[in-house]
């Protein structure tokens, strides 16, 4: 028997609340569609590509009081992509939903991810199995991966073992482009008559899987409040040192909602949004000149010390280096059956790279440090593209700081003393025990998955939405994924893909941001969140973000 923890021994007893539709029972529901749905863009495309499953209605559960017998299914279950805290819980949910309907349903759980229905690795999970996991964070109940489900001779290998198990649902439980995985198997299945239904589930830390009916992916919550745990522990010591600027990058490389969540619940000196750059077209001097401005003004103040906040992805959207990525990514793609460049040293690789990218994207690539231009050789991620999270973006940023303050001091500008310190919070957040709120958020999620295999729906995200109400209030449902649904390019060709939602800078969570960022960066109004609570007034163990606060309350001001 493993080892537990006194806080994992308490959390294995924490019952989640449920939406009061599903708490009704999951054999007392009545299901009610809206209007048909088109996809965010691309809309003939997107139909072409999904004949059979495109424009489905949006649907919401109510209580009904006529019992519907469950016949007996079996459920398969896949957690694909990166880890996020609350994992655990969609599948407790998904359980204890099929066994509440039946208790002869199945559930299945393929193992390592997406690869484990395409190669038949799977479990069945226990009462035994699901109990040791509940409220718990990671993957490792079954694993997780990152195999795209694309091709006719996977989807034909994993109906094959459907069958074998005589499955009839799938629930996928991953970000984007899981979910996209979910949509393509879903239209291949009914195109097919399989009579297999494939349902998916929210989850990114990222945040950027949201809209109108997804108000939050499961993980952000739990893992922002982490991250904020951790800086705030930063901040203070900065404040109490006095003698360390604190360069901290943060996870989410398509979208800055993580570094802006935190941003409002710690109140750093400074906070760089990928996304304002990009809109403002800042090149990579002006960020510097930013930065290194309010260092200097710091330090007329008898302040050598402060916290920035970088986002991961920060580098792709300054305009001149997302110009050169973007041709970089197309090039390495022709370079990778090269073998005179793959057998080629640093330096002439760097030469290559310059000679064969255009003037101007030669000449950015050449002006970087040799510890960027190595990373951006490295190997791409599974969309072809550099791989962003592995260039240290805040080692470049100090770099370069500390040149741009060292010419100011020539010129007089700058008296003070600069001492740096790097650090990436990312994979600290992707396991962590799921707060209050992502242990309800799971575990309603996967309850309500099986509620829409249960009326036969497929092509699905469950949806569980009004979530800064009580959770008895919160309203249980699910959209088609293709409404979600755009044209984008991987590996050079177009194809369909969920899209992902980025800051909005005329959004209310950016405008907190920029109306307070010139007191945050010279007045210290630091915060110093601690650790996250489970047990305690509901005031403080069962808060959202301060993303869905501002968002929700914006929703019902324009209503």
């Amino acid at each position: 028997m493993k080892e537990l923890s006194s806080l994992q021994i308490e959390r294995l007893k924490y019952q989640p609340k449920l939406p009061s539709s599903l708490a009704g029972g999951i054999n007392n529901l009545t299901l009610l569609e809206g209007a048909k749905t088109h996809s965010v863009k691309d809309e003939e495309q997107i139909q072409e590509l999904f004949k059979n499953t495109y424009g489905k209605p949006v649907v919401t559960f109510k209580t009904s009081l006529n019992k519907n017998v469950c016949e007996q299914r079996n459920i398969g279950v896949i957690l694909s992509g990166g880890q996020a805290p609350g994992g655990h819980n969609v599948i407790a949910g998904l359980y204890d939903a099929l066994k509440q309907a039946n208790p002869l349903n199945k559930l299945f759980g393929f193992l390592g991810g997406p690869s484990g229905i395409i190669d038949g690795n799977y479990i069945e999970f226990t009462d035994e199995k699901i109990n040791a996991y509940r409220n718990t964070g990671g993957f490792d109940i079954i694993g997780s991966g990152r195999t795209k489900l694309e091709t006719e001779e996977q989807f034909q290998k994993a109906l094959q073992v459907c069958k074998k198990l005589n499955i009839s649902g799938i629930v996928i439980i991953g970000g984007d482009d899981s979910n996209t995985n979910a949509a393509l198997l879903a239209e291949w299945f009914v195109k097919n008559n399989t009579g297999i239904n494939v349902i998916g589930c929210p989850k990114t830390i990222d945040g950027d899987l949201k809209n109108e009916q997804i108000e939050i992916s499961f993980g952000f919550d739990t893992a922002t409040k982490t991250y904020a745990e951790l800086i705030g522990n930063i901040l203070r010591d900065a404040n109490s040192a006095k003698k360390y600027w604190h360069f901290i990058k943060l996870m989410g490389r398509s979208a800055t909602h993580v570094g802006l969540e935190v941003a409002l619940q710690t109140q750093p000196n400074i906070t760089l949004i990928s996304e304002e750059v990009e809109q403002r077209k800042m090149s990579l001097k002006q960020i510097v000149d930013y930065i290194a401005d309010i260092i200097a003004k710091r330090a007329d103040m008898g302040k050598n010390f402060g916290i920035a906040l970088i986002p991961e992805g920060l580098i792709e959207f300054i305009p001149e280096i997302k110009s050169m990525i973007s041709n970089l990514n197309d090039l390495l793609a022709v370079l990778e059956s090269d073998t005179s460049f793959q057998n080629a040293d640093d330096n002439q690789k760097f030469a290559i790279i310059k000679s064969k990218l255009n003037s101007q994207d030669g000449a950015v690539y050449d002006s970087l440090p040799v510890m960027i231009k190595k990373q951006l050789l490295m190997d791409r991620d599974p969309h072809g593209n550099v791989q962003v999270s592995k260039i240290e973006t805040e080692k470049l940023l100090i770099e370069m700081v500390n040149t741009k303050l060292n010419e100011m001091k020539k010129a007089g500008t700058y008296k003070g003393k600069f001492s740096s310190q790097s650090h990436f919070f990312g994979y600290e957040g992707r396991c962590a025990f799921p707060s209050n709120f992502d242990a309800d958020y799971c575990y309603s999620l996967g309850f309500n998955a099986f509620a829409l295999i249960k009326f036969g729906l497929t092509g699905y995200l469950s949806s569980v939405k009004n979530l800064t109400a009580p959770a008895e209030d919160w309203v249980a449902g699910g959209i088609p994924l293709t409404m979600m649904m755009n044209m984008e390019k991987r590996h050079g060709e177009y194809k369909p893909v969920i899209k992902k939602a980025l800051v909005e800078l005329d959004g209310p969570v950016f405008k907190v941001l920029e109306q307070n960022r010139e007191k945050w960066a010279f007045e210290d109004k630091y915060i110093f969140p601690g650790s996250i609570q489970y047990f305690g007034p509901s005031s403080v163990c069962d808060i959202t973000t301060e993303t869905l606060k501002l968002e929700n309350s914006a929703a019902l001001t324009s209503v």
